[in-house]
């Protein structure tokens, strides 16, 4: 078992304008008024594209896959990784719950960081279910690494 996730309080802004933890994790910036930052509002909109027709509606979870609302309170940013990159299985008890591999789907891959830090800031409880209702103008940073990313 891994370190359980530290402080989600951002203490910096990388070169890319994404916010840390103490630890150098991604982590959430919301403002007093509800504002995010627009990593999470990203991260908001690729799990709703690419993670919920599993996991449910803003990380709740379904009867087919765990809320990771709930599963980012225990596991850390490097377990996470390795889990979305490489799957998991989890079999006995007359279950077989398998979480597939999506290290070669960019969609996924190239907003890892913007997902778990949505699903960080739903599991500390800064921001609520749905679509935020505010966030931060996209750093050209972003959009630079995402056409990096995607090879446009």
């Amino acid at each position: 078992m891994a370190e359980a996730p530290g402080d989600p309080k951002s203490v910096k802004q990388d070169d890319k304008g994404k916010y840390v933890d103490g630890k150098g994790d991604p982590t959430f910036n919301v403002k007093p008024d509800g504002t995010v930052d627009w990593y999470s509002y990203s991260g908001y909109r690729r799990y709703t594209s690419e993670c919920s027709v599993c996991h449910g509606p803003d990380g709740e979870g379904s009867t087919y896959a765990p809320a990771l609302k709930n599963s980012l309170k225990t596991i850390n940013y490097p377990e996470f990784y390795g889990i979305v990159v490489g799957g998991r299985q989890n079999l006995g008890g007359g279950e077989n719950k398998v979480m597939p591999a999506l290290g070669d789907n960019k969609n996924v891959m190239c907003y890892i960081d913007d997902i778990y830090v949505y699903l960080r800031s739903r599991s500390n409880e800064a921001v609520p279910r749905g679509r935020p209702p505010a966030h931060d103008e996209k750093p050209p940073q972003a959009s630079e690494a995402e056409k990096a990313c995607l090879g446009e």
